[in-house]
């Protein structure tokens, strides 16, 4: 990336100035500016998070609001008193838009309108409503025999493999097979495809370096490259994809070229980055907790709860962002208008209000699924139903076919604060050698 001025104002904007402020805040033991700067806590946020819990439902650091409170952050992601805050809702209204006007369109990352995740009605219902008829519970429920079919065939090519990496060569490779076909990606440009989406993951993070900035720009410039290419395919030679249905349907003629890419490239990001990251996730617990394991391979009707305490216990999406639009109240709290709360989504899947002995993993939890790691409200995540289908099927898989997996070596947490998952997962499928 080549850097100018505007994209210096426009990382200063994006990045620089909560950099600067939470790096002052965290010195001094604010503990969401450590959350956000402190990688010492990104391992295990857990016990931060009971430190915001016990500050009150809502907490204020004089930069933004936090909630870890599972009733608060329900109510906020559902009401219209809160938007996104076109991705920037911690800045003031005029650096706001300040920030708008600089950015640009040739790197536009998923935190950057017109993206899906940080525009408001009723331009989120226009865009969500070209897309969702891709992710009906019915299209769904199709798509699992394909699921099936790519976990067998990752799992054929690791017959001969006792030791591996589980991201790379199977818990990121099975949902981008998938999203790829969603979206026509040809074969041959997947494995490019995933490089850069792993590299537009970051921006979700606060306060990036200027280096760090730069060089997810750099890999978002590509793709966006690469987008317009793939559209231009689709348009002269249309499939039965998502894109190629959002090309030919008469509600998305007004689109610009702008509003395609970022819809295409949110589905693509969105359709493996949470699945990835909670298959992982997966993984290493029940590799901690052998006895929920053996539990689930008597049960295998089990799996689809198990995925849901996993979201709940581990949740793939840490946290999101909400500014309020208007002047408001929430648990007893005024929040006033553009003031910006962050939404500890796995803080509040812990809240002991909702969860008996939440810090416990429990693949029988009756209530499992009242956790909101797929966020609430009208952001509620697109693929949700594909993600949880997805990471069902491949755990139930790979258990299957590797009855004695677990994990070996050393695993590698993410870099990200906002995405929660494993950078290298180490496993063998080879019988446990006994201590004794």
């Amino acid at each position: 990336m080549i850097a100018t001025p505007r994209a210096f104002v426009a990382w200063s904007l994006a990045h620089g100035i909560q950099r600067r402020f939470l790096g002052r805040a965290a010195a001094k033991g604010d503990t969401m500016a450590r959350l956000a700067t402190d990688r010492a806590l990104y391992d295990d946020p857990y016990p931060s998070y009971e430190k915001i819990r016990a500050g009150g439902r809502i907490v204020r650091n004089g930069f933004v609001c936090g909630t870890v409170d599972h009733a608060v952050a329900n109510a906020i992601l559902r009401s219209d008193d809160f938007g996104t805050g076109s991705g920037a809702g911690e800045l003031p209204a005029p650096l706001r838009r300040l920030h708008t006007l600089t950015r640009d369109p040739d790197t536009l990352s998923p935190v950057d309108p017109p993206s899906m995740l940080v525009v408001d009605p009723p331009q989120h219902t226009h865009y969500r409503r070209l897309v969702s008829r891709a992710f009906t519970a019915r299209k769904v429920g199709r798509m699992a025999d394909r699921v099936e079919a790519v976990a067998a065939s990752l799992l054929d090519d690791l017959d001969r493999e006792p030791t591996f990496d589980l991201v790379s060569r199977y818990a990121a490779l099975l949902p981008v097979a998938v999203i790829a076909d969603i979206l026509g990606v040809p074969d041959d440009e997947r494995e490019q495809v995933l490089g850069w989406g792993n590299h537009a993951a970051t921006t979700l993070d606060p306060g990036l370096s200027w280096r760090q900035y730069k060089e997810a720009s750099s890999a978002l410039r590509e793709m966006n490259a690469w987008f317009s290419m793939h559209i231009d395919r689709l348009r002269s030679d249309p499939g039965d994809d998502l894109l190629s249905q959002v090309l030919q349907d008469p509600e998305a003629a007004d689109l610009t070229e702008v509003e395609l890419h970022a819809i295409g490239l949110l589905v693509l990001g969105a359709g493996f980055e949470t699945t990835v990251n909670l298959i992982g996730n997966a993984v290493a617990l029940l590799d901690a907790h052998p006895d929920q394991l053996a539990w689930l391979r008597d049960h295998p009707e089990g799996w689809g709860n198990a995925v849901e305490e996993v979201l709940r216990f581990d949740a793939p999406v840490q946290l999101t962002m909400r500014a309020a639009t208007r002047d408001t109240v929430v648990a007893g709290e005024p929040v006033a208008r553009d003031e910006a709360v962050l939404v500890y989504l796995g803080g509040a899947n812990r809240d002991p209000a909702v969860f008996d002995e939440p810090d416990r993993f429990d693949v029988r939890r009756p209530n499992a699924a009242d956790h909101i790691g797929f966020s609430a409200g009208v952001h509620f995540c697109l693929g949700a139903s594909l993600a949880r289908l997805e990471a069902a099927v491949a755990l139930r898989a790979l258990y299957e076919r590797c009855p004695d997996l677990h994990v070996v070596g050393r695993p590698e947490r993410r870099g990200t604060r906002v995405l929660r998952g494993y950078e290298h997962l180490p496993v063998s499928t080879l019988a446990r050698v006994s201590a004794g």
